[in-house]
């Protein structure tokens, strides 16, 4: 079966994909990414000693917020009104990075994948400025989607065989 790009006509333009017949189902993303970051970064943000104050909880507000405004962001999104949207911390001192975890969640007709991506980009990007005076080499990757579920392509888990072979 061949993958198709929905967001384009057959004349090739550009458009939204309309939802409407599409049955509404409760739907989850899970996204995460990492900053790497220099060991005084890491115990600053750690210790929450940083000038600006607790960069860890600002990032996770800035997530939480954008993840709510995606459909302004990207072009084709739908503006959605999200049920949860959570972001979680896990960290390596020895490697010296910070890992965010944004999970999303509705009953809709539509996925919630970018609301999760939007998230967890906008908290690192968070972190990389609330603590770039002091570091400016930090470096941020591995945006990606974990997991998703709900609506006509199922299940999702990255590097997993699921239901429908993606």
């Amino acid at each position: 079966m061949e993958k198709v790009l929905n967001h384009f006509d057959k004349n090739g333009n550009a458009v939204m994909v309309d939802v409407t017949d599409k049955d509404v189902t409760e739907r989850i993303a899970v996204a995460s990414g990492k900053i790497y970051m220099n060991k005084e970064t890491y115990q600053m943000i750690c210790t929450h000693s940083a000038k600006k104050g607790d960069v860890l909880g600002v990032a996770r507000v800035a997530g939480i917020m954008a993840s709510k405004r995606t459909g302004e962001l990207i072009p084709m999104c739908h503006p959605l009104m999200l049920t949860k949207v959570s972001i979680d911390y896990e960290y390596n001192e020895e490697e010296g990075w910070i890992k965010a975890i944004a999970t999303t969640k509705l009953a809709g007709r539509t996925g919630v994948e970018m609301e999760a991506l939007t998230a967890v980009s906008v908290t690192l990007l968070t972190i990389y400025d609330m603590c770039k005076a002091v570091d400016r080499s930090m470096e941020i990757g591995g945006v990606h989607l974990e997991e998703k579920s709900g609506g006509k392509s199922g299940h999702f888990i990255r590097n997993k065989i699921t239901q429908n072979g993606n």
